[in-house]
């Protein structure tokens, strides 16, 4: 009995000394770049380049997240050690957990090289992969490409981002600066022209260097830049890219391995958000596991940064911070703040049988071949614009508002100008019912004008009354003029004076 069990136990040492060994031996083998088959297999604390990534945890002492009231997200509930979350349009800051920390960013520096690529080069023309861009750590170059294989510049871009390509990248600096000291040299004069104070970039793709940091504001500043290119844009929600027949290669589809929220299709992705735009990836054992991310929903577009964070903590941080923002924030056409708070007029001259005694409330319509756009605020601040709706738009009135209207006739405009400085959109505004006149309203000035206008006698028919009408000023003044004079003369002043005799005369 006790020798069965003193081989048990031998059998377990053996067992866990070959473990240790193999945990021992990734340690040593794992390339810079990242972790990822050692924290694929679970593994939470592993050494690499002297470095040992601790996979961070939610404090025991945070309270549980509750997906159903993301609107109630804290701090302590993210795994990530700095994280930012931002409006796209605007820029302002929803929700942020150490946003001006000093980080390494990884593979997300990526977003960067690849925009300069896209505002620098040109995309048709062929490049060739050299040896000093290949010139990597082993398992870095991950598109793979050849040293004289041909590729399209365009198509690099994707490859670039779909399979984050070190190589890519490096082949993208020489292409547009020439070396990667010249375009980090660009890259810094973009991320200070971009607002980012706190960052320094010293290579394309992200592997560690000490001086290669950003900050997530920074990062996030960045990739809002990013997302106003619609090249870009359509480069970073792709998951899955063709690549071409090289001269030394066939054609063939590269597929992201990388980004779970993006891709639908992936095996058992828990991690999958339907709302989700892309956009990097990046991880290796300075900067733990990171994400940038983009997500639009209902016209609400957000970005957001999680730097440090754990392997599966990337994709539940980064949705977190999705939901937060989505709770905190409205989106609306400008029809429908219109209809938070529509115009009611006064009309005049209405039919005293009118219900609603003329009080009109107008409708809204768009214009053939108006766009649709949406107004992104807070819910607060949707609602003082829908209180103060000519702050909002510019309202102007086609006609007055005298009895009678009809049905949806036109009677004015609304004009909504967008932030993001495109061009102005025009919507109809329409009476909403036919208000009738009453019977016995004066004619407007403007019936007035109209009827004169079609009648062909430019002359009033005769008429008693018009004689009358025409005589009676006359009238007037002969009786006035009658009148001062009787009253003259009741004063003495039109008497005739008289010549005196003298009273003493002497002739001669």
């Amino acid at each position: 009995m006790r020798k069965g069990l003193r081989r048990i136990k031998s059998l377990h040492r053996i067992f866990f000394s070959i473990v240790f060994l193999c945990l021992l031996g990734i340690s040593f083998v794992l390339p810079a770049e990242g972790l990822r088959e050692a924290i694929a297999q679970g593994l939470s604390d592993v050494i690499v380049d002297d470095v040992r990534y601790i996979e961070p945890r939610i404090p025991t002492s945070a309270d549980p997240y509750d997906p159903l009231k993301p609107e109630e997200l804290q701090e302590d509930q993210l795994y990530a050690k700095a994280a930012i979350l931002i409006e796209a349009s605007s820029g302002t800051v929803i929700f942020e957990k150490n946003p001006d920390q000093v980080m390494y960013p990884a593979s997300t520096t990526k977003i960067l090289t690849v925009l300069l690529a896209i505002l620098a080069g040109d995309m048709n023309q062929e490049v060739y992969m050299t040896e000093t861009a290949n010139n990597l750590p082993e398992g870095s170059a991950d598109i793979p490409m050849k040293v004289g294989e041909s590729i399209r510049f365009g198509d690099l871009l994707y490859a670039t981002m779909v399979r984050s390509g070190n190589e890519g990248a490096n082949l993208i600096a020489e292409t547009i600066s020439g070396n990667n000291i010249a375009f980090a040299e660009l890259m810094n004069q973009a991320a200070q022209m971009y607002g980012c104070t706190n960052s320094n970039f010293v290579n394309p793709h992200g592997l560690h260097d000490d001086n290669h940091f950003t900050t997530p504001r920074d990062m996030a500043a960045i990739a809002r830049i990013a997302m106003e290119n619609s090249t870009f844009r359509t480069i970073a929600k792709t998951y899955t890219y063709s690549l071409p027949r090289s001269n030394l290669r066939s054609s063939r589809v590269l597929v992201s391995n990388s980004d779970w929220l993006l891709n639908p299709n992936k095996e058992n992705n828990e991690f999958y958000y339907p709302h989700a735009i892309g956009i990097k990836t990046g991880t290796h054992s300075h900067a733990g596991y990171c994400y940038v991310g983009a997500a639009e929903k209902d016209g609400i577009e957000l970005i957001s940064v999680v730097f440090y964070s754990s392997r599966q903590g990337r994709w539940t941080d980064t949705k977190k911070l999705m939901e937060y923002g989505f709770s905190q924030f409205v989106s609306m056409t400008p029809m429908e703040l219109y209809s938070q708070n529509p115009i009611t007029l006064e009309t005049s001259g209405f039919s005293p049988e009118d219900t609603n005694m003329g009080r009109l409330r107008l409708a809204i319509r768009p214009r053939e071949g108006t766009r649709t756009v949406h107004i992104v605020a807070t819910h607060a601040e949707m609602e003082a614009m829908a209180r103060n709706l000519k702050q909002t738009v510019l309202i102007e009135y086609t006609r007055n508002f005298a009895a009678p209207i009809v049905e949806g006739e036109v009677v004015g405009a609304l004009t909504y100008v967008p932030k993001d400085g495109t061009d102005l959109v025009t919507y109809d505004l329409v009476a909403s019912r036919s208000i009738e006149r009453r019977s016995n309203a004066p004619k407007s000035i403007e019936e007035i004008i109209a009827e004169v206008l079609a009648d062909p006698n430019p002359f009033p028919p005769f008429s008693w009354e018009l004689l009358v009408i025409a005589l009676l000023p006359f009238g007037i003044a002969f009786g006035v003029f009658n009148l001062v004079k009787r009253r003259l003369k009741k004063t003495g002043r039109l008497k005739k004076r008289r010549i005196p005799k003298s009273e003493r005369r002497y002739y001669q």
